[in-house]
């Protein structure tokens, strides 16, 4: 089995309590199918900074990746397979998928 990171990117933020909780209920739902597949259910993203080469510093122009989460699987196809019912994915956004290689 290889790690992989589920990158997250786009899509909706909840904007009242309710929105907020059946969000969150997805989440918990979606990250219940994959069982012990899922080594860490990650963490949202707050503020960001991009740091150059020359140590110069921008605020809030990373990508726009909105949070991530740590999963195992056979292969990236499988990986891929199992972002498919993510929630994000319903709000618009993405999920990038990368294998995490071992060091």
């Amino acid at each position: 089995m290889g790690k992989f990171v589920f990158l997250y990117t786009g899509g909706q933020m909840a904007d009242t309590p309710e929105a907020q909780k059946a969000a969150m209920d997805a989440w918990m739902g979606w990250f219940g199918t994959l069982g012990d597949d899922i080594l860490d259910p990650g963490n949202p993203f707050g503020a960001s900074s991009t740091v150059k080469a020359d140590g110069s510093t921008k605020d809030g122009a990373a990508g726009g990746a909105g949070g991530y989460s740590v999963i195992s699987a056979n292969s990236l196809s499988e990986a891929a397979s199992k972002a498919k019912g993510c929630p994000v994915l319903a709000g618009g956004g993405t999920v990038e998928v990368y294998e995490a290689m071992p060091m």
